[in-house]
């Protein structure tokens, strides 16, 4: 009896053997490629099937080439300025001494990116705006004392030259080639620390924020999601081939930290710009001559539009170079020399790569019909000639480089009119105790806007009675003069 149990427990061990053996052969086979369910039935890729897709790419994502390319081309830029005294306040004056109402120093850092080996640096134009010095630190500790060669507020961009020679450099890629979803790194000096590499996708593309001071700015930043903290201000953003295509600008953040989103000047409108300021000393700007707003969905029910999306007119200058083509107010731009454009971000940012003069072409829909027409660029004065300072509203007159104020000073000073000390020299106006950042109003009993207005009203610089004006704290100044 127990020799039957036996034989029959041996059997029942080999057929379970059996059957366990067959089954792991069934699965085994079906593995790759296998499809997973979990317990709420979403079918799941096998993990081999993902590795395999992995293989198959041209080249893993390796970040390793593209930032031992950047490193030593981007630099540290600190800046230094006096600022003027405060207002007098007896109660400050008790705690701290007079050296409240005295003049001070202030510093501050950035990055900068070296376009060229004869020392062409690029940085935002925020980070030297209003410096009495500006230094540069490159990444091998050498320091030089940089010149600025020209700025351009409306894109926030700067550029700058260092005498030196067979420098690292970084070359230009193309902005318009990047993709959402692409990786890029950024290289900076994030709280004056050198060398910092972060990593991060392309999150979006022709943001606008509204954050530049210039009437005519142009906003069309690349998002990314790579960390920045100030001091990256001024650096690159590079692809993973280790070629530029931005330059780092700013940050979204309720804190003033990083939280996720940074923003970078696409290095299409980049470089067009600091060509100009190699070879002009001013930017070119390129102007269409309409206001432009965004598209609304109520737009395109009224105007007949498949899409929500482009630049409507919403205005046309008069003489400008869009009455000229024949665009009229409602028009939908949707193209701008063939590329596409969906927002009046990306219109200004096509537009931005053009000089006064250059011929394009613009496709826009009016009555649910699609037309396209060339067009010849204007400058800011409404011709195709080349752009001067005094044209821009900037320029020198009494030893000072004076420029036309943005809005944000207009809202601050609750003001229509002046001009602004950028830059100051020896001079009449430092003679007279003028300091930089100050707003000039009046010449002689004359409201001034722009430099220009300066001269004509001191009779290109050979007549001065009076003078008046906003400090830079705010209070008010005269100087009046006999002959």
């Amino acid at each position: 009896m127990k020799a039957k149990n036996l034989i029959g427990a041996f059997a029942m061990a080999v057929l379970g053997a059996a059957i366990a053996l067959f089954a792991y052969s069934r699965i085994n086979s079906n593995s790759v490629g296998a499809v997973a369910r979990d317990s709420s039935g979403i079918e799941l890729r096998g993990a081999d099937t993902y590795l395999t897709s992995l293989s198959m790419q041209e080249r893993p994502v390796d970040f390793t080439y593209a930032a031992e390319q950047t490193v030593h081309a981007v630099v540290h830029v600190t800046t230094k300025s006096m600022v003027g005294p405060q207002a007098s306040n007896p109660i400050m004056e008790w705690f701290y001494g007079d050296r409240y109402s005295k003049p001070r120093e202030v510093a501050g850092y950035g990055s900068g990116v070296i376009i060229s080996d004869d020392g062409y640096i690029i940085t935002n134009n925020h980070v030297i705006d209003n410096a009495d010095n500006v230094e540069v630190k490159l990444n091998d500790n050498r320091v030089f004392t940089a010149e600025i060669i020209g700025r351009d507020p409306t894109t926030d961009i700067a550029l700058l030259k260092i005498k030196a020679n067979n420098l690292p450099f970084i070359k230009y890629g193309d902005s318009d080639q990047l993709k959402i979803g692409e990786w890029v790194l950024a290289v900076g000096n994030p709280f004056n620390l050198t060398s910092s590499v972060t990593a991060g996708i392309v999150s979006a593309k022709g943001r606008s924020l509204g954050i530049l001071d210039a009437d005519l700015r142009i906003e069309s930043f690349i998002q990314t999601d790579a960390a920045l903290n100030p001091g990256n201000s001024g650096g690159a953003l590079v692809d993973t081939r280790g070629l530029l295509v931005g330059i780092t600008s700013a940050i979204v953040s309720p804190s003033g930290a990083y939280a996720g989103n940074s923003f970078a000047i696409p290095v299409t409108i980049v470089r067009k710009v600091v060509e100009d300021l190699k070879q002009f000393g001013e930017v070119q700007r390129a102007i269409i001559g309409v206001n432009i707003t965004n598209v609304s969905q109520d737009d395109a029910k009224k105007l007949k539009l498949d899409e929500v999306r482009g630049a409507k007119i919403s205005n046309v200058v008069p003489n400008g170079a869009a009455e000229a083509a024949g665009l009229k107010e409602n028009d939908i731009i949707i193209k701008f020399n063939g590329v596409s454009v969906a927002s009046p971000s990306e219109l200004q940012e096509q537009v931005g790569k053009f000089r006064p003069g250059d011929r394009a072409s613009i496709t826009y829909i009016r009555n649910g019909k699609e037309n396209t027409v060339p067009i010849v660029l204007k400058n800011i004065a409404g011709n195709t000639s080349v752009v001067t300072r005094e044209m821009s509203g900037s320029g020198t007159v009494f030893g000072a480089r004076l420029e036309s104020l943005g809005s944000s000073d207009r809202e601050k000073y609750n003001i229509d009119y002046g001009v602004k000390v950028a830059e100051l020299k020896d001079g009449k106006l430092k003679d007279l105790g003028v300091k930089k950042g100050y707003i000039i109003l009046s010449i002689n009993g004359r409201k001034v806007k722009n430099a220009s207005e300066v001269r004509s009203a001191s009779d290109n610089e050979s007549n001065l009675k009076s003078i008046e004006g906003i400090q830079s704290d705010g209070t008010f100044f005269s100087y009046s003069f006999r002959n």
